[in-house]
């Protein structure tokens, strides 16, 4: 474990304190919030690189060359933290973070799965430890398992790489524990692994949507500590019962939070000092009107007090994850990461300071975050093509949609044709990005009228093909192959939308306000098709999850996620 401050940084910040050297910055004047004391205190703040070396009433002895700023009137609260992040929904880790800066947010806790799944922990540790570099704290947890059925599951999650993550400092949790039910049939392997983050000191974070107490209460004992499924007031009462921490969700699929927090209020539960938010890995679109800061308005705007409103999203997540000592705390020795605002009714900073460095000032942004080198991520790069053999859909049966990211299974007795009349059926296949096998279906209840739809973009980076016109679906493949990687649209052999996926095939290599425009412009084009449930980019994802009922897409083939069961297997190209 290495210490955050060098020994030669300690002595300089006490040598702030005893006047023999001037701080960086000085917020004078500060009306803040104390976050233990749960009050608004007013101060002066002294800023030495990263860190505050002092929080309270003095000015420091000596200030020449020191930045000075005067904050009267204004409000100052901790850094947003986000806790839950899935940084690879079309953003990647450093666009994301770069975006999320300007409305507040600081600090990630965000999931390894599209490294775990793309890299050898040795390049993948080489990105984390760059992204440690930029003035923004990112956080980590390891997964335990894939969360579809796919090829050498066991060696991308064995024992040892997972171990690998969970000695880092970075990485503060396990799960999210979407296999769950596998541990309450007896999967011992998983349960090793919950004891092995255990013993390091990290928490467990489960994945139990609509769980009864009897379940949460196994889990409890198998040691998950916390959950961020609760989709009504009595689910969130139920977590709080059986001593789960819980996370509120307000997310593009699930946008709960306006209605748990109402309930919360109506019911007047003292639980705020136990409540985190999290908009749980939104696709960019969802945050064009912010992030965290979002979520704090939603709980002033249910009647939430003003300070519990802003611990939510900060210091309630740093206790919890055992760094209340770095973050969501305006006091001496912690990360000088702060939000200036108009007051605590307008959550949306004027000035953001993360890690001492200016993001925004103002209302104007004054820093882009340094980008990243992604170039260990494999180029998204194929060297085959399809054949009219490839294009075969003789089953009886297919994938329907309930919703966004539910299916089941349906009987499909229309013709097969290379174009299909308009209803709501299309032809679904799943190919290799190596080439080596394909899975072909149906699916209903996605579209009416997508002719052809390409996807590198997919939950194991392989290729989805959908459509109602196999000519089209042929010409969006060559067309998302040409761009190396992205979702193409394809209608009477015209390119109708195409979002780049230039980094791998998954993500946009631009910053997030960009990809924004080119989300909308196709999820317009898809609506415009027929496509008429909440969010595209969830649907193409969750198509081979198999954590959610019913029956999912894989590379193995079409798998009955309630039967544990393959019913058709993957053929080769």
């Amino acid at each position: 474990m290495n210490p955050v401050w060098k020994i030669t940084e300690l002595r300089q910040q006490l040598a702030v304190i005893d006047g023999k050297q001037a701080p960086d910055i000085v917020l004078k004047n500060a009306r803040y919030l104390h976050s233990m004391l749960k009050q608004w205190i007013e101060g002066n703040i002294w800023i030495l690189g990263d860190r505050i070396v002092y929080a309270g009433d003095k000015m420091p002895p000596l200030i020449e060359g020191t930045e000075v700023v005067d904050c009267t009137g204004k409000t100052i609260v901790p850094g947003y933290i986000e806790p839950h992040v899935h940084p690879s929904q079309l953003y990647h880790p450093q666009s994301f973070a770069d975006f999320c800066g300007q409305f507040g947010t600081t600090t990630f806790i965000a999931d390894n799965l599209s490294f775990a799944l793309s890299l050898k922990n040795k390049k993948a540790f080489s990105i984390l430890d760059d992204l440690k570099k930029l003035p923004f704290s990112f956080y980590w947890w390891t997964r335990f398992d894939s969360q579809t059925e796919m090829e050498q599951e066991e060696e991308i999650f064995s024992n040892t790489s997972i171990l690998e993550w969970l000695e880092r400092d970075d990485v503060v949790l396990g799960g999210e524990l979407t296999g769950w039910p596998r541990l309450l049939h007896g999967d011992d392997q998983m349960l090793y692994r919950m004891q092995m983050a255990k013993c390091m000191g990290k928490k467990i974070e489960g994945h139990f949507p609509g769980a009864s107490e009897r379940t949460l209460a196994r889990m409890k004992l198998l040691g998950a500590d916390g959950d961020h499924e609760a989709m009504t007031v009595e689910e969130v009462e139920r977590r709080i019962v059986q001593g789960f921490a819980v996370t509120l969700r307000h997310s593009s699929i699930r946008p709960d939070l306006p209605d748990l927090l109402k309930g919360i209020v109506e019911k007047e539960l003292p639980i705020f000092d136990h409540l985190m938010m999290t908009t749980d890995g939104s696709t960019p679109m969802f945050h064009q009107d912010g992030v965290m800061d979002k979520c704090i308005q939603v709980a002033l705007d249910a009647g939430v007090p003003a300070i519990d409103a802003y611990q939510m999203a900060s210091y309630n997540v740093a206790r919890y994850y055992n760094m209340s000592n770095l973050h969501g705390f305006i006091a001496t020795g912690r990360f000088a990461s702060l939000n200036i605002l108009q007051d605590e009714w307008h959550p949306v900073p004027e000035s953001v300071l993360s890690k001492g460095v200016w993001l925004k000032r103002n209302g104007e942004r004054v820093l882009r975050l340094r980008k990243v080198d992604y170039s260990a991520i494999p180029e998204f790069n194929l060297d085959f093509s399809l054949s009219a053999e490839n294009f075969q859909f003789s089953m009886p049966f297919g994938i329907e949609m309930v919703n966004d990211v539910i299916t089941k299974p349906y009987n499909s007795t229309i013709s097969k044709e290379r174009q299909l009349s308009n209803h709501d059926e299309c032809y679904l296949m799943l190919i290799d990005r190596k080439g080596k096998w394909h899975v072909n279906t149906m699916i209903k209840g996605f579209a009416t009228d997508v002719q052809g739809l390409a996807s590198s973009y997919s939950y194991t980076g392989d290729i989805l093909l959908i459509g109602k016109n196999i000519d089209d679906m042929e010409k969006a493949f060559e067309e998302m192959k040409a761009m190396r990687g992205g979702i193409v649209l394809i209608e009477k052999g015209e390119v109708v939308a195409t979002l780049p996926l230039t980094i791998g095939g998954l993500l946009y290599d631009g910053n997030v306000e960009e990809l924004i425009e080119k989300e909308i412009a196709l999820k317009r084009a898809l609506t415009d098709r027929g496509y008429h449930l909440g969010d595209a980019i969830y649907s193409l994802a969750f198509l081979q999850s198999t954590h959610l009922p019913y029956i999912r897409i894989t590379q193995k083939g079409i798998f009955d996620v309630m039967k544990n069961k393959l019913l058709l297997p993957a053929v080769m190209l």
